[in-house]
């Protein structure tokens, strides 16, 4: 399998350089997700799952899982 260097980008949000945030990429037709503090550990979406996470962090309905 061939290797792909990945572009990771983080929130315009986040305003330390070496602080905690989620990072994003792409690799085909999937989003990668990662946390800075481990960036071994990574989730591919699609971009529908990933719109509909968004939606339901955004709307409060994931906030009991803290």
């Amino acid at each position: 399998m061939k290797s792909v260097e990945l572009q990771w980008q983080k929130s315009s949000y986040s305003t330390q350089p070496d602080g905690d945030c989620i990072e994003l990429a792409t690799n085909g037709n999937k989003v990668l997700l990662r946390e800075s503090d481990d960036p071994t550990v990574v989730t591919a979406l699609s971009r529908a799952h990933l719109r509909a996470l968004l939606i339901a962090a955004d709307s409060g309905a994931l906030d009991d899982l803290r």
